[in-house]
């Protein structure tokens, strides 16, 4: 059986545009579940170790991310953060940020105390926050930096009980003069300052990002399905009227003869 495809240029351009787009982003879906099944990887080894004490004779810089570590010494209680938009449980609220003096060292860290409702009637009206006093020796879980969210326009000056989208710790060793330590710690060890630390686990969503990988695909595939068929029905189509002025010409033709 002999089918004929008529292409044109436009919807041959378009096509490819489309098929092109939609690829690359099916693609860049799989990397993101491979990095996220390599995180899940990851955390379930380092979970198993035991944590690693990080002082004056071990750097945090030294410590791999999602490793459990302890440390011990003292919360700066003048400089709480607390990071926006961060729910929990379908509740907004914020995580609550702390700078951490590392015993017998010059270093702070940076730590996630936890989570804490933000004031129904008043987003801007922190809730009291308890602070232990002194030295005081807590668990947690490395992390390079915590989920980021969208920042919408100019990011506010970092300064005490300040409310922020985000945070660079660079940035914040600048405002406040503390040293830091480069990463971040996810406290996990309990206290009783009325803080949730049900972390959400970083590895989440693999199979997220596979399912909108697929769903790339095939708009990809189903953008080269439209366009094979549009092309045959255009490639039917002027058969057709070819046919049909050949049948006028010879019908001319054979009239003209008889007569």
């Amino acid at each position: 059986m002999f089918i004929s495809f008529r292409l044109k240029f436009f919807p041959f351009v378009a096509t490819v545009v489309v098929v092109s787009i939609g690829i690359s982003l099916a693609q860049w879906q799989t990397r993101r579940a491979l990095e996220k099944e390599q995180i899940a990887n990851q955390i379930n080894i380092r979970s198993h170790l035991p944590p690693t004490h990080v002082g004056s004779e071990k750097a945090l810089s030294s410590v791999s991310s999602f490793s459990k570590v302890s440390m011990r010494g003292e919360y700066v209680a003048q400089w709480p953060l607390y990071l926006d938009n961060r729910p929990m449980q379908g509740n907004a609220g914020f995580v609550v940020l702390m700078p951490f003096h590392l015993e017998g060292t010059q270093r702070y860290v940076l730590v996630a105390r936890g989570w804490q409702p933000r004031n129904q009637q008043d987003r801007k009206a922190l809730l009291p926050l308890s602070t232990p006093v002194g030295s005081i020796e807590i668990g947690g879980v490395v992390r390079d930096q915590l989920d980021r969210v969208m920042q919408l326009g100019q990011a506010d000056a970092l300064k005490p009980a300040a409310i922020v989208q985000n945070v660079d710790i660079s940035q914040l060793a600048k405002q406040s003069g503390f040293d830091f330590e480069p990463s971040i710690v996810e406290q996990t060890s309990d206290i009783p300052d009325g803080l949730l630390r049900q972390w959400p686990m970083p590895s989440a969503g693999a199979e997220k990002h596979r399912a909108y990988a697929f769903q790339w695909y095939a708009l990809s595939a189903m953008a080269c399905l439209f366009f094979v068929v549009t092309g045959i029905r255009r490639g039917k189509h002027k058969v057709s009227n070819i046919n049909s002025i050949n049948d006028s010409t010879n019908n001319a033709s054979d009239h003209a003869a008889t007569h």
